[in-house]
């Protein structure tokens, strides 16, 4: 039975897989503004715009076109849809993947089939892209996905679920970050939020949903620490 309670943590794998989040957050936190972490932003953005996709096709819409820029930012052309839940999905979806990938590092077959989903979704991309930064960041990026892979599988270097974990804390971080820096500390009038507080008839401006989008972005960032502590009890 899952340990929910969390009774007696924490030991062994619980311990390490803390220490890592926390050593990757360091990191990542000390490197922000240096080109090192771009590649991984600019993951984070294509998350951001995959999911605006992924809602307009459920939707029974029309995706047209994705642009991933170097300056991190981007842009889903859509068409049809229902748009009061394509606009919210870009920041919330990437910090629903951001959760995703922290807790499927916290096994290997897991891992392995995050690795796969998202070589396989930056495939499908590769092809509907309307920029050169976008098709470089997904030839780039299964390429070193296929090179972890190789080496998880055929040497002894034992990486595969270290990558999938920080991508997804990259992820995680990025998309907290993101949500304040667009929507909260700055007012811009053709943000996502903006434009879903003229389509929705609450009385809240667009820095009213940046700040309730940002609470339901760290609530991913936390539940996905606390259930990957309840998988690895």
């Amino acid at each position: 039975m899952p340990n929910w309670e969390l009774k007696n943590c924490c030991k062994g794998d619980q311990v390490s897989f803390l220490v890592t989040i926390a050593i990757f957050s360091v990191v990542i936190l000390a490197l922000w503004r240096t080109f090192v972490m771009t590649p991984f932003k600019l993951i984070t953005v294509f998350l951001h715009e995959a999911s605006h996709a992924i809602a307009c096709k459920l939707t029974c819409g029309q995706v047209e076109g994705i642009q991933v820029h170097a300056n991190e930012g981007g842009v889903t052309q859509t068409r049809g849809g229902v748009y009061w839940l394509i606009l919210p999905a870009g920041y919330l979806g990437s910090s629903f993947w951001g959760m995703a990938l922290v807790l499927a590092s916290t096994n290997l077959i897991t891992a392995r089939i995050a690795a796969g989903c998202l070589a396989v979704a930056l495939l499908i991309v590769l092809f509907i892209a309307q920029n050169w930064t976008l098709r470089g960041l997904c030839i780039g990026f299964i390429i070193f996905l296929a090179v972890v892979w190789v080496l998880e599988e055929k040497t002894t270097v034992r990486i595969l679920r270290y990558v999938i974990l920080f991508i997804g804390v990259m992820n995680s971080l990025f998309s907290v970050y993101d949500i304040y820096d667009d929507l909260i500390s700055r007012r811009v009038h053709t943000s996502d939020a903006e434009k879903f507080a003229e389509l929705c008839p609450c009385p809240c401006t667009g820095v009213g949903w940046g700040v309730i989008w940002g609470m339901i972005s760290f609530l991913f960032l936390s539940a996905s620490i606390y259930l990957g502590l309840v998988i690895l009890s």
